[in-house]
């Protein structure tokens, strides 16, 4: 990969380029899926791609290819895209090479060289762990496992290479006796340590729990968030808002609240790329800049912006490192790396007098980014009584704004969940809209 990292580099100054990045991406997954109660099919495929970033006096080209002989076909549109380009009047640099940490639990040889009967294996666990739950089919369900390669190389001196592995299990059910009902549950880690029995038992038990179900009327009450609901939330409302480049656009309710007051006093949010075994950690960002844990709220009170190098140029300030990209194919832009709540832990349930608790909710990306505002319909939802899930309820909507809630949050779970990017116990907010 480094030949051809360094070929493309030659290429692009040769033609021109003032300045250029190269981006080799390779990838071996297998996945095997699930389609109405049997294996549907397992496949593995294996990618290599690359991208290139030519700058020519603040003007940026791309160009990307998945055949290593057109290397240099590729730095030469690269280069030619950006001639087409008008300068950026905010571009910078490139990232200059530094130092870079160590990162760890990213990588396993048992993921890395695990066969596809092994695969196959941990998609019939979740499977047979969900049908021992009478009246229970498997709609539908994946098992993945895959290993990467990334190698970000430069003209200003940056050389990241890292590798990594991963491993994910989901599940999808429905009752087939009584009241319909359905319920999922997923796992993901870069260690084979998943418990994939436990996936499938966890989603049919939460199936069955969930008919018989009672209808509410139109309140405020406590709602407790399951990890899966808040993260989705999350990752489409507040995530949004700390994204330099959209407060650089005015498309942020965060414009010049730094070191304000924003969120329970008891809350605090890290982005981390260095945590341990986390799915987004690495030592670098996909653009070369080394990775750091980053506090976005430290005990209530709103710190930082999440950058990349040219939304940091923009401001004036250092790169947080977060650089990323979706593949080979793409330029990088700010992304959130390992999202983390911190918040007291406490028997969530059992705290609560009464309440709603809500596992998973439909709709997060209808919310509006820039106010907070969301409308969401709740699935697998339960009313609490005395410390206790109480009823399950047939159909609820939970409306309310992202930045109230961050304030309204009064209690967390013991049950830390990965959640893709975000790790996040289940959440208590006070004062909450439910419709039922």
């Amino acid at each position: 990969m480094y030949d051809l990292a360094e070929k493309a580099l030659k290429a692009a100054t040769k033609y021109g380029a003032k300045e250029a990045e190269v981006y080799i991406m390779k990838s071996q997954k297998t996945s095997v899926n699930i389609q109405k109660d049997m294996i549907e099919g397992a496949k593995e495929n294996i990618t290599t791609g690359i991208g290139i970033r030519a700058i020519i006096d603040g003007a940026v080209g791309f160009s990307s290819t998945n055949i290593m002989s057109y290397i240099d076909e590729a730095a030469k549109n690269a280069v030619s895209s950006a001639k087409t380009q008008d300068a950026d009047p905010d571009w910078k640099e490139l990232p200059s090479n530094q130092k870079y940490p160590t990162v760890s639990g990213i990588l396993d040889k048992e993921i890395q060289n695990m066969e596809l009967d092994e695969c196959i294996g941990y998609t019939m666990e979740m499977m047979e762990a969900a049908r021992k739950t009478p009246g229970i089919i498997v709609t539908s369900g994946s098992f993945s496992r895959s290993h990467g390669e990334r190698l970000i190389l430069n003209t200003n001196g940056v050389e990241v290479s890292e590798e990594g592995t991963g491993i994910s299990g989901f599940v999808d059910v429905i009752t087939n006796a009584g009241e319909t009902s359905t319920a999922y549950d997923f796992a993901i880690s870069r260690k084979n340590d998943l418990d994939f029995a436990a996936i499938g038992k966890n989603a049919a038990e939460l199936a069955k729990q969930s008919q018989d179900t009672i209808s509410i009327e139109p309140h405020r009450t406590e709602v407790v968030i399951h990890p899966f609901a808040f993260s989705d939330l999350i990752e489409n409302t507040f995530i949004p808002s700390i994204d330099a480049d959209n407060v650089q656009k005015g498309r942020s309710n965060l414009i010049g609240r730094k070191d304000e007051i924003i969120a329970n006093e008891k809350l605090s949010i890290y982005d981390d790329g260095l945590l341990e075994g986390g799915i987004d950690t690495g030592i670098a960002d996909d653009e070369g800049v080394a990775s750091r844990k980053t506090t976005v709220i430290e005990d209530g009170v709103f710190r930082s912006y999440l950058y990349d190098t040219y939304t940091a140029g923009k401001d004036g300030v250092e790169s947080t490192g977060n650089a990323a990209r979706n593949s080979y194919l793409s330029t990088p832009s700010v992304g959130s790396r390992n999202f983390i709540i911190d918040f007291p832990s406490c028997d969530i349930i059992a705290d609560t007098d009464i309440g709603v608790y809500v596992n998973t909710v439909i709709g997060a990306h209808t919310a509006n980014a820039i106010s907070g505002d969301f409308s969401v319909e709740a699935r697998n939802s339960f009313t609490i009584k005395d410390g206790k899930l109480d009823k399950p309820i047939k159909s609820l909507m939970i409306s309310g704004n992202i930045f109230d809630m961050l304030k309204n949050i009064n209690g967390a779970g013991t049950d830390v969940r990965k959640v893709g990017g975000t790790i996040t116990p289940s959440i208590r907010v006070s004062d909450m809209s439910v419709v039922g």
